[in-house]
């Protein structure tokens, strides 16, 4: 063998080499990010991380005990008193009490109070009730209150009412018609639900990258696969912010080799408590996982979403706020929740 033929066949194994070198580099740079190995299996690590109402939610969110159930109030349900001739005990309010406690697409409740009691509660066994008051919410993210819903109002209550013993005094229903129509064009015009889309400029992310990035921010599993959640500092309240992605991924066998593009970053603002600060940290989440996951903020459309465009929404949110509670429906109260759902 010659010279030549040596030196071509030297320089055509380099040139090869280079190939696969290349190749494998290509390979190397595309394939999704991967999270830290974890001790924990795919779906234990993420049994371990789920919250629950006692327990802290992770990053500094303590959870205290719960607020009391919310009772029935004029300004966003119809309230339909009832008359007792004589007290009635919890136990036979809860036997005739309907086997749902919707009418339609609308809450419905019976409460209650007992002899010098202050406030109304949903029926206890072993307590004697001496009011009664039915009520069915006027509005929600379904719609106003209509006439066939309010109609089975009227026929649900006074089927109750003539188990118990009660007479019903029910509010004319035209003028309710007309409130919920009125609260249902307030809340379409004033319900914000605020969604970030962050997405993979290079290379795809691994689910187990983005459950690890996520977590270091003070996200933990939500209830749902594909969602996390930063938990309200009360328990039992929506959570602050939301973060998903496709769920597929999140079930996969090996959620290391899953391949995801985009992540999706969501306010429900009516939602959450003014004081949490949701949007800052919305913000704040959100470019902070941008330059860490190598990443682009973008609105639903995929625009890009600079700064100035987010000082813009914050403005308007704190115009949002106000209205709200100028309204008596101040975000991520009782009455605020209850209509925006």
């Amino acid at each position: 063998m010659s010279q030549l033929q040596l030196g071509l066949i030297i320089a055509g194994a380099f040139v090869l080499l280079g190939v696969v070198l290349q190749n494998f580099w290509l390979a190397r740079r595309n394939r999704p990010r991967q999270g830290t190995p974890s001790v924990f299996g795919p779906h234990d690590e993420l049994a371990n991380l789920e919250p629950t109402l006692n327990e802290p939610g992770g990053d500094g969110f303590a959870l205290p005990v719960s607020e009391k159930k919310p009772t029935l109030d004029a300004l966003i349900d119809v309230i339909a008193p009832i008359a007792l001739e004589t007290p009635v005990t919890g136990e036979a309010l809860l036997a005739a009490m309907p086997p749902t406690r919707r009418v339609g697409s609308k809450p419905f409740t019976i409460e209650g109070q007992t002899q010098g009691q202050q406030r109304w509660e949903f029926p206890v066994a072993g307590r004697s009730y001496t009011q009664l008051q039915a009520g069915i919410q006027l509005a929600n993210r379904s719609g106003a209150l209509n006439d066939i819903e309010f109609s089975e109002f009227v026929m649900k209550t006074q089927t109750f009412c003539d188990i118990v013993g009660g007479t019903p005094d029910f509010p004319e229903m035209r003028q309710e018609i007309s409130r919920a129509r009125e609260l249902d064009q307030f809340a379409g015009d004033h319900d914000a639900q605020l969604s970030f889309v962050l997405r993979a400029r290079r290379a795809a992310w691994s689910a187990s990258y983005i459950q690890q990035t996520a977590a270091k921010l003070g996200f933990v599993p939500g209830s749902i696969d594909g969602r996390m959640v930063v938990p309200a500092s009360q328990a039992g309240l929506p959570p602050v912010l939301s973060l998903s992605f496709d769920a597929q991924a999140a079930l996969a066998e090996d959620p290391t080799q899953s391949a995801l593009r985009e992540v999706s970053l969501v306010l429900d603002v009516a939602q959450v408590d003014r004081n949490e600060r949701a949007f800052e940290r919305m913000r704040e989440a959100a470019l902070t996982l941008a330059q860490e996951m190598d990443g682009l903020v973008t609105d639903d459309n995929g625009v890009a979403l600079p700064n100035e465009a987010l000082d813009v929404i914050g403005s308007e949110l704190a115009h949002l706020y106000d209205t709200l509670a100028q309204r008596e429906l101040a975000a991520g109260s009782a009455l605020a929740r209850r209509l925006f759902s």
